[in-house]
């Protein structure tokens, strides 16, 4: 596969009259017209160096940050050098899932890596492809749930609230009633779940760390769940899990989650990563692509596409899942960070991410206005009160370089992870005195 596959213009008329377009204009129809670009207003005759150069120009006008405070679902950590050395090899670089398993073993045996690291992040039996994001994942788990005299989810309301949209999206569709469970200081309460459970509900989805950042008492939350006959979904940040009890140790059915910590750009928000694994018994509904091992006809360790009676490519409309496909460069980019880092350097990771935190969280909260609006455990991100308009702030810091942390119902949702030293925070510290004090 080259880098840059020219065509002429006449392959080029040739393909948009075997899509019945007359232009390549109308590929993009589907986009706004203001958010199109017409042309550049590059003179003509300049060089490849000299174009370089205006490109580049162009692109300055972007605001980059050099600091970086800001989590809520997309999260900036270390990316090993490796990572990239292996996935852009051109015998990898696919974002699609192989049809022909027969000439594709170096790609499913990728896949079949990611199936098994994801098992021993999550503490489950069994792990799909991946499927798009971690709001995908949730949504499917939730299908996943189903029965026929069981059709209610129960969502926690400490769970991201994109994901909490398009779970409302794909159970809309379904006719799936969805109740959302109100926070108490932040948190799910087990005892208000017990309380809401009714006896059709079919599963129960609470997040660990939940959007607030805060650690929710899982084994209290999945005990409610079982306690009614209802699965219960662990959405999970795969970095916590080299240090936190994983899913499978306090009995989740499914867990899902984003992969984009392990080792994926934020990237303007994507290409990400959803990640879902369950338990045996929830193995033939889990949906999108499942990689075997086996042994070929002279007996030889081979990979296979299995359990693909689900998907829509097969069964159509009687399909339990729409998802046939999945995110094959970004599962392989999290193999090989997971590979890289190993057990000893994740944990690692995750206790940095939960020093550089909490130290965080301990200065910024002494600063007049800005106290810790929760008081409960928390990993890597927590949530201030701010006694000045919070994007106002932001646009102080951004000022200084700095992506500040998220406004969420009047305080900030603030993030720091091993990229964010003692130098960095102090000198967010600084600024928010500053500014405070003006």
């Amino acid at each position: 596969m080259g880098g840059y596959i020219p065509n002429s213009a006449a392959a080029q008329q040739a393909m948009l009259e075997s899509l019945g377009l007359t232009s390549v204009q109308q590929l993009f129809d589907c986009i706004p017209s203001e958010m199109l670009v017409d042309h550049l207003n590059i003179p003509e005759g300049m060089s490849e160096l000299e174009v370089g150069e205006m490109l580049t120009a162009m692109a300055d006008k972007n605001k980059r940050f050099s600091t970086v405070f800001r989590g809520a679902g997309a999260y900036n950590h270390y990316i090993p050098s490796i990572v990239k050395a292996v996935t852009s090899k051109k015998e990898f670089l696919t974002a699609y899932t192989p049809y022909q398993a027969e000439i594709s073993q170096g790609v499913l045996q990728s896949i079949f890596e990611y199936q098994t690291m994801i098992c021993q992040l999550t503490g489950m039996d069994v792990s799909n492809a991946s499927v798009y994001d971690g709001a995908t994942a949730a949504a499917e788990a939730v299908v996943m749930c189903q029965e026929r005299k069981r059709s209610c989810a129960v969502v926690s309301g400490a769970l991201n609230p994109h994901f909490i949209e398009v779970i409302q999206t794909y159970c809309g569709s379904r006719g799936i009633p969805v109740e959302i469970l109100p926070v108490q200081n932040g948190l799910t309460d087990p005892a208000a779940l017990s309380a809401a459970l009714k006896a059709d509900d079919a599963c129960v989805l609470f997040q660990n760390p939940n959007y607030y950042g805060l650690l929710e008492n899982c084994d209290a939350l999945t005990e409610a769940a079982h306690a009614v006959g209802a699965k219960a979904v662990a959405v999970v940040n795969p970095m916590t899990l080299g240090i936190l009890k994983t899913p499978g140790a306090y009995g989740a059915d499914i867990a899902v989650g984003e992969g984009q910590p392990l080792g994926i750009p934020m990237a303007f928000g994507g290409p990400y990563l959803g990640f879902m694994a369950a338990t045996q018994a929830m193995m033939r509904k889990l949906p999108g692509r499942i990689v075997g091992q086996t042994t070929d006809a002279k007996g030889n360790r081979a990979f296979v596409l299995t359990l693909q009676a689900r998907e829509q490519h097969i069964r159509r409309e009687k399909a339990s899942s729409s998802v046939c496909s999945n995110q094959a460069l970004c599962a392989l980019t999290a193999a090989v960070y997971l590979a890289s880092m190993g057990p000893d350097g994740l944990a690692d990771c995750a206790k940095q991410c939960l020093s550089n935190a909490h130290y965080a969280a301990s200065e910024i909260a002494k600063i007049p206005g800005f106290g810790l609006r929760h008081n409960a455990p928390f990993f890597h991100e927590f949530v201030t009160e701010c006694p000045i308009c919070p994007q106002l702030l932001n646009e102080k810091l951004a000022e200084k370089g700095i992506l500040g942390g998220l406004p969420v119902e009047g305080g900030i949702l603030w993030c720091a992870t091993e990229m964010n030293n003692k130098n960095q925070i102090d000198r967010l510290v600084e600024i928010l005195k500053e500014v405070a004090a003006q």
